[in-house]
């Protein structure tokens, strides 16, 4: 018959755990690291101090948190800036491209 059918899920066997690749579990890791170590360095008795203890594990698990149509939200992040910064071009490629100007007609 010729035809095939690809599982929706085949990059999913390439991903640890089927979600993550290895910078989102070193950036993960990295801020759990830091949140543990600020929350021995830090008086957490208050309860500003054990919210900044505990933010950069919350942001690294923030980024790595998977989304649909992308991989994750830094994944997102990263393809938002590159829109929102770099100059776009359109090629106009409609109907009527090949027809040329009004003046000819």
């Amino acid at each position: 018959m010729g035809s095939y059918l690809i599982p929706a899920n085949s990059k999913k066997s390439m991903l640890i755990f089927g979600v993550f690749n290895t910078f989102d579990l070193i950036l993960f890791s990295i801020g759990v690291g830091v949140s543990l170590l600020l929350l021995m360095l830090l008086p957490v008795d208050e309860l500003v101090w054990a919210i900044i203890a505990i933010m950069p594990g919350c942001i690294c698990a923030f980024l790595t948190m998977p989304i649909p149509n992308y991989h994750n939200v830094l994944t997102f992040i990263k393809i938002a800036f590159e829109f929102y910064t770099t100059r776009q071009r359109f090629v106009w490629k409609g109907w009527c491209f090949n027809y040329g100007d009004e003046s000819e007609k």
